[in-house]
């Protein structure tokens, strides 16, 4: 007897809760601050006229600032090229995590704290290339998106040897129901 008894004490309220919200957002905040419809998609369009600044999606901010943070040449190939190989590097490395976590445990509650500091580093480096994807690049941003962008990729690199070498928290015995 699963479905009445969990469903409406646990699974209902959770549902009632998201439709009410996403309700909110649909009827009161359609735009989400520029976020969710951009604001040039309001204005009619002027073929003489190019937007100061053409910024992607939300979701796609980080990655793009990676790719503008790519700025000097490099055996040959030009800058814009080696932005895209950032770009794609950066979502292609998200494919091989599995295996470039050492760790006996695999929940971050039960891992060490080199783990959560580069956790927590690389999620404050998502959230400001994020932003910069969004602004228009300056040289002192160009720095930050590239420092950013590094820190990025040394939380996947450096994955191997920080989840090999800390101190992990016993994973307690569970309780099945």
């Amino acid at each position: 007897p699963f479905h009445p008894y969990y469903t409406i004490g646990h699974d209902v309220p959770g549902i009632v809760m998201f439709l009410i919200i996403f309700s909110a957002v649909m009827f009161f905040f359609p735009d989400g601050g520029g976020y969710l419809l951009e604001h040039p998609n309001f204005e009619p369009a002027d073929p003489l006229k190019t937007p100061n600044l053409i910024a992607p999606v939300w979701y796609y901010t980080p990655y793009y600032s990676m790719l503008r943070a790519a700025t000097f040449p490099l055996f040959g190939m030009t800058a814009k090229f080696w932005g895209l190989v950032v770009m794609a590097g950066a979502i292609a490395i998200l494919f091989v995590v599995p295996w470039l976590d050492k760790s006996p445990v695999k929940s971050m509650r039960y891992k060490g704290l080199p783990s959560k500091l580069f956790l927590a580093a690389f999620v404050i480096c998502f959230f400001i290339l994020g932003y910069l994807g969004t602004v228009h690049p300056t040289p002192i941003r160009t720095i930050i998106a590239q420092i950013c962008t590094a820190i990025y990729f040394a939380y996947f690199l450096l994955m191997p040897w920080y989840t090999s070498v800390e101190k992990t928290k016993p994973v307690p015995d569970r309780v099945t129901l």
